[in-house]
């Protein structure tokens, strides 16, 4: 049954991927709108820092909660009922945010999105990776993430077109509207389908910490997405401070960072499919893309960054490097069985980004503040730190590429 659908742009990874690109709009919007948007609220100067990160803090720990419902209810209800579910609740949250009037609307708001947002992704990848054969599901989904991630740079211009941040939102919860047209003609996974006749236990989120075995591959499974976040939360959101501290002028816009950086993330999602594809490895398209995030990173801190269009080649650079996004879930997908699959896919993902306020205690709090450093030593210790990490939990991770997925995970525990 799984096997008809040969294609791998078929139906199922473009509606994934146009999801995953409101998704990821709606996503990286707040960043991109966020001094205008308080402005418009009439948040002091004074206050902009204290209010953006409550607003964001309040989104993430959307994403936390969103991303563990979605995920019990991708593996009990099936995974098009959380591509449905999902969009219908960050759509509606995307159309209140246009009408908030102060801070705490506004972070009500956003943490309503972030759970929505939060099952998107794993949702997507589950689908598409149990629609298509083994030897095309890598392709499938870098698709899937490399389309997606276009919907900041599509953000960025809606915004720089307008210049009404409001608007932006109201637009937002019209594409996802738009969608939910389309997803009507999306399969379910014929592996769910099967699953769901017989009596096993599906979602159950405590299997993956009641088997060594199983809660070890989860953890590595979120630490070798480790470096997206530290390069897009940190090197590129403040890359007008580096560019400070660095060379010494403050022209950067951080929403031109993101938007250089998110379009190259995406070519390099797509890109990694057939990467991963060329080497038969899911891993060794891995460890090519850390060898270019250390590279970039180098270039991000050397004497060579030393201009405004050096500091966007840099982020651009880090982009691309950072660009195993789609490979990352998919290997998170793969780990596991059937009825745990869309738990773990849409958790994952979730957990690295839900991982940037430590990453940031690290470079911030212990780092700045503990120990005084500046803010250039404090992020290349940072980055040594999460890249020394993520290469060994890859270097234990298991090997994904030709792995049969229809499987099942056993209630069996031991320590």
């Amino acid at each position: 049954m799984q096997h008809k659908k040969q294609a791998v742009f078929n139906i199922a990874v473009i509606v994934a991927a146009l999801g995953y690109f409101v998704d990821i709009y709606d996503l990286l919007l707040f960043t991109i709108v966020r001094e205008p948007s308080l402005k418009g609220l009439n948040v002091p100067d004074g206050g902009m820092i204290a209010a953006s990160t409550k607003i964001i803090n309040w989104q993430m720990i959307g994403l936390l909660i969103g991303g563990i419902i979605w995920g019990i209810m991708g593996d009990k209800k099936g995974r098009l009922s959380v591509l449905f579910g999902s969009i219908m609740l960050y759509s509606v949250a995307n159309f209140a945010t246009g009408f908030v009037q102060t801070v705490d609307q506004y972070a009500l708001a956003r943490f309503i999105a972030g759970v929505g947002l939060a099952g998107e992704l794993g949702a997507g990848i589950t689908l598409v990776s149990e629609l298509l054969p083994k030897n095309k599901r890598g392709i499938g989904t870098s698709l899937v993430a490399g389309i997606g991630l276009f919907g900041a740079v599509f953000a960025y211009f809606i915004y720089k077109v307008s210049g009404d941040w409001r608007l932006c939102y109201k637009i937002g919860g019209g594409l996802g509207i738009i969608l939910l047209l389309l997803r009507i003609s999306v399969s379910e996974s014929g592996m769910f389908n099967t699953l769901k006749e017989k009596n096993i236990s599906r979602g159950n989120i405590l299997m993956f910490f009641n088997n060594a075995k199983r809660f070890r591959k989860y953890l590595l499974a979120i630490l070798i997405g480790l470096p997206t976040w530290f390069v897009i939360g940190i090197l590129v959101n403040f890359s007008n401070r580096f560019a400070t501290a660095l060379y010494g002028t403050n022209n950067i816009d951080s929403g031109k960072s993101i938007m250089y950086a998110y379009a190259a993330i995406a070519i390099g999602d797509i890109m990694i499919g057939l990467v991963s594809q060329y080497f038969q490895s899911r891993k060794k398209a891995l460890y090519l893309y850390y060898a270019l995030t250390i590279v970039s990173g180098i270039f991000y801190f050397s004497p060579w960054n030393n201009s405004d269009a050096s500091m966007y080649a840099a982020c651009t650079a880090l982009g691309f490097s950072t660009g195993f996004w789609a490979i990352f879930v998919t290997m998170g997908a793969e780990q596991f069985g059937t009825n745990l699959r869309a738990t773990a896919a849409t958790t994952i993902p979730n957990m690295v980004r839900g991982s940037l306020p430590l990453i940031n205690l690290t470079f911030v709090g212990l780092f700045q503040e503990t120990f005084k450093w500046g803010m250039v030593q404090s992020a290349m210790v940072t980055g040594v730190i999460v890249m020394t990490i993520t290469l060994v939990a890859a270097w234990f991770t298991e090997e994904t590429f030709h792995k049969d997925l229809n499987y099942i995970e056993t209630e069996e525990m031991f320590p």
